[in-house]
């Protein structure tokens, strides 16, 4: 082996291999895209969730204004959560199947974010004629609700209605709100500050519940980036 050869070979091949690993990084860094959570339209969901006056929109899908009635009889709107990442759901309740599993985790969620100003609750009673200001009062304390954190609503079904199926997708049926053809599903919808909706969540499992906490931190990137 020639030695000499060999001596004189090894500051090229350090460069080579310094320069190899910098390309490599800086090629890496201009290929990586940061990660950001899809934006749902009514498009992207199932049609059966969807009312059909808008079931063929593509983009720009905004939860739309709202006016309910809080557990303390107060009047709750969308500029309660101006600014805000909240997460929003459909009970009610009387419900003895999977509203207990929702209330339970939506209850967990609030725990993990209750010192978080950025992150807000908004359930709705799709029983609202049931489910009267005293009747969410008493089930928003057995729940232990934080007051201005957490909302839990009743207003008149037709806008619950409305929200359900134009806004958030979270109720099955073909009817119109009536009395007997509101059938909520388990669905905790993500909110982003724009009223965009970001995510949708099995409500009854635990699994989903991380997958929420994962996407909100990933939503708040997004924010510190802008």
């Amino acid at each position: 082996m020639n030695w000499k050869f060999f001596k004189k070979s090894i500051p090229t091949l350090i460069f080579l291999v310094v320069f190899s690993i910098i390309g490599i990084t800086v090629f890496y860094q201009l290929m990586k895209v940061d990660e950001t959570l899809k934006v749902y339209n009514p498009i992207d969901v199932n049609p059966r969730l969807v009312d059909e006056s808008v079931q063929y929109v593509q983009k720009n899908h905004t939860i739309a204004d709202f006016q309910l009635i809080n557990q303390n009889g107060e009047i709750i709107t969308n500029e309660d959560y101006k600014d805000k990442i909240y997460i929003a759901d459909f009970f009610f309740t009387r419900c003895q199947t999977i509203c207990i599993a929702m209330a339970y985790n939506m209850n967990q969620l609030q725990e993990h974010y209750k010192n978080d100003d950025e992150i807000m609750f908004l359930s709705h009673s799709v029983t609202p004629v049931m489910d009267s200001v005293p009747v969410l009062k008493e089930y928003a304390e057995k729940k232990g609700v934080i007051e201005g954190k957490w909302h839990v609503t009743t207003g008149a079904k037709k806008q619950i209605y409305d929200l359900a199926r134009k806004s958030y997708f979270a109720v099955l049926d073909e009817g119109d709100g009536g009395e007997n053809d509101f059938i909520h599903t388990e669905q905790f919808v993500l909110v982003d500050k724009e009223r965009r909706i970001r995510g949708f969540y099995d409500g009854t499992d635990k699994e989903d519940m991380q997958k929420i906490i994962k996407d909100i931190t990933t939503l708040k990137k997004e924010y510190t980036r802008k």
